[in-house]
């Protein structure tokens, strides 16, 4: 995708540095970080350089493949595999990605060769991931193009909720790919921009995103959607995902669970975009079995911003008061008209999962 007109992916190779975009800095500072060791790679997923479940994944597994750069051993791989576990625990991209990788350096031998299956399988994540996701887009598209056409010609308002954009994959995102194939497409369409609290990963990062693409689209504040949705200025929502059951149940940014309410009560339906790394088969209910992360405080109280040159954390709460920070929740398949994957549309229901991904029978 494109910033300021120029192509980039949200993780790169140059020569043999691993490269990110330090999200953190976004919208105001486009800053690049070159992660030299697998700590660095749990680094930049703990705090945030990098998020989107995709995204995730394929940083573990450049981290692995960093990992074995320094000590091939198994126990030195084991030990760097647990920790970038234990990074976030909601996203299953991130398990997925480490376990993906384990299994390629397993089948190595010697060290060069342990080296070279953890790079390939980076890569290998990195590109199947992007291609996922255009797929998702074209998916999706039809969707979109069906509203378009009962409408006449009117541009198609779409709310998101976070960021499931190119910056949260590899490429194209999950919920934006549709978007950006419709726009490209030249089907008119708005988007509806939450700015998703605590973080404002959708004010600062989806907002950033649309604008370099050229699509049109509103940032509002978390609680206006269900406003939105009551006097018909939503025809519908696409939200990504950072774990979905064999179910359906899904787990996205907090506040995705009341988008899904307030959509079912108004008849708008509510699509969740998603690769195939981000189901969690071996799980049913969402709500008992997801684990939800819980992050700091300190990142509902505080808001940074951008005055003048410079970007500033300011207190917007009393300091001695205590806040909770659930980084997601999850909203019952009941509520999903229908996931968008790779490989189609599909009912949030375990059978319709299973005809698209017949392997996990």
């Amino acid at each position: 995708m494109r910033i300021q007109g120029k192509h980039y992916r949200s993780i790169w190779e140059d020569a043999d540095k691993v490269l990110i975009i330090d999200q953190r800095k976004l919208p105001h500072q486009l800053e690049f970080v070159t992660l030299s060791t697998w700590e660095e790679a749990a680094t930049a997923i703990k705090d945030m350089y990098v998020r989107g479940a995709p995204l995730i994944g394929a940083t573990a597994a450049y981290g692995m493949y960093l990992a074995a750069k320094t000590n091939a051993s198994e126990e030195y791989i084991e030990q760097a595999a647990k920790f970038l576990g234990g990074t976030r625990p909601t996203a299953i991209d991130l398990f997925f990605a480490i376990s993906g990788s384990l299994q390629a350096i397993e089948k190595a031998h010697s060290k060069e060769a342990k080296i070279q299956a953890a790079l390939q399988y980076a890569r290998d994540f990195a590109e199947t991931s992007a291609g996922h996701c255009q797929a998702i887009g074209q998916h999706g598209l039809e969707l979109i193009r069906a509203i378009a056409q009962k409408k006449g010609g009117k541009p198609v308002n779409i709310l998101t909720h976070c960021n499931a954009g190119w910056l949260a994959c590899i490429d194209y995102g999950t919920a934006t790919a549709p978007i950006y194939a419709a726009h490209d497409a030249g089907i008119p369409i708005h988007v509806w921009v939450d700015e998703t609290r605590p973080r404002n990963q959708g004010s600062k990062l989806t907002a950033y995103e649309l604008l370099n693409h050229g699509v049109p689209h509103t940032i509002i504040v978390d609680n206006a959607g269900g406003h939105l949705m009551q006097h018909d200025m939503v025809d519908m929502v696409i939200v990504g995902s950072d774990r979905t059951t064999r179910q359906g149940d899904v787990a996205n940014k907090i506040g995705t669970y009341l988008k899904a309410l307030a959509a079912h009560d108004n008849g708008v339906p509510f699509y969740v975009a998603l690769p195939h790394s981000s189901f969690d088969w071996t799980i049913r209910d969402g709500v008992r079995e997801i684990p939800i992360e819980e992050r700091d405080a300190t990142e509902v109280k505080y808001m940074d911003g951008k005055d003048g040159a410079h970007i500033h954390s300011v207190l917007i709460a009393p300091k001695e008061s205590p806040a909770k920070n659930y980084g997601f929740d999850v909203t019952p398949a009941r509520l999903v008209t229908a996931l968008i994957t790779e490989r189609g549309v599909c009912a949030a229901r375990e059978a319709s999962l299973l005809d698209l991904y017949p392997e996990h029978r």
